[in-house]
């Protein structure tokens, strides 16, 4: 998950807790009334009408991945079933594990400050939770710092193969160092999930 406050300096994401997840039912009823399109097979839906730019721009950023980083968009495909742009309170981007779903703030996608080199890094961040649920990796409290380490090097690696990487590779990086010890724990996350469905 990437976090509100920092959004520009794409801080990793984490998914919702472990380990057996049930999709809310309010969750199912919006996904059948989002319009979305099929892009080799991965869902991406959004908010808006079917036609929407948000659309087009997640599109294009799995176009990045596809072109630059073939091997990794294969395997996001495999990994997630769909990508959702909706609000989110709290963070740029998640990883549902009930819908196996990269969920991706509506307000993100639509800043003129985000480039699709940034949104393409947040999806490749939310598939590598993906993957490593597949592989039985959870997300406690405890292990939660080094499966966002994971998650980051693998947006970092992504960024170096872009020819207009730079920036993105320097943001993950950076968001990555200027969190405090203490952000991952139970109650900084819950913390931030409060005060981000109070803003929104």
């Amino acid at each position: 998950m990437h976090d509100k406050n920092l959004m520009h300096r794409m801080a990793p994401g984490r998914p919702q807790q472990h380990p057996k997840y049930r999709a809310h039912l309010l969750e199912r009823f919006e996904l059948l009334f989002t319009p979305g399109r099929r892009i080799d097979g991965l869902w991406i839906g959004t908010i808006k009408e079917k036609d929407s730019p948000d659309l087009d721009r997640v599109e294009e950023a799995l176009h990045l991945i596809k072109t630059y980083d073939r091997v990794r968009y294969n395997r996001l495909i495999r990994d997630l079933e769909r990508i959702w742009v909706r609000l989110l309170p709290a963070n740029v981007a998640n990883f549902n594990p009930a819908l196996k779903t990269c969920q991706i703030d509506v307000r993100f996608v639509r800043a003129e400050t985000t480039s699709l080199e940034q949104i393409a890094s947040a999806i490749v961040h939310e598939a590598t939770h993906a993957r490593l649920m597949r592989c039985g990796i959870g997300y406690e409290e405890e292990m939660r710092p080094r499966v966002e380490a994971a998650c980051l090097r693998r947006e970092v690696a992504f960024a170096a193969r872009l020819p207009n990487g730079t920036a993105t590779r320097e943001l993950a990086t950076s968001g990555w160092t200027a969190l405090p010890p203490d952000y991952w724990t139970n109650s900084a996350v819950r913390d931030r999930d409060r005060k981000g469905r109070a803003e929104a």
